[in-house]
């Protein structure tokens, strides 16, 4: 059973910074790959991010790139996501993701999912 707890979250001012993190509850014999994607008030789930087993390759939406970057801590099966120069349309409810397998932006290849944490940026 995969479990995913995020942190991090929080209230900020644009301009600013935070960093979420994700524990996994993996087998870590298998090699997966972790993620963030996040939905907005009314919107649907959009990709953020993602990372590979070994950390060498990453993804990001064009709205992130430059601004947020991805890692891992395979030895804490952990992945954080540091954002810098956070905007107001960045305000959402972030999941941290997992599959078994490789990295990709697409939301129906993720089986495991945490329960989210917000993210709110004031103007």
């Amino acid at each position: 059973q995969v479990q995913l707890v995020e942190s991090g979250g929080g209230l900020v001012q644009a301009g600013g910074s935070l960093r979420l993190s994700c524990a996994a509850s993996a087998p870590t014999f298998i090699n997966y790959a972790m993620g963030w994607f996040r939905r907005a008030p009314g919107k649907e789930r959009d990709f953020v991010a993602t990372i590979d087993w070994s950390g060498g390759r990453t993804y990001y939406a064009d709205s992130v790139k430059g601004r947020f970057t991805i890692s891992r801590d395979n030895a804490k099966n952990t992945v954080f996501l540091q954002m810098n120069s956070l905007k107001p349309e960045d305000t959402a409810v972030y999941y941290c993701v997992l599959r078994f397998g490789s990295a990709t932006a697409y939301v129906s290849d993720y089986k495991y999912w945490g329960q989210g944490t917000q993210v709110t940026v004031s103007s």
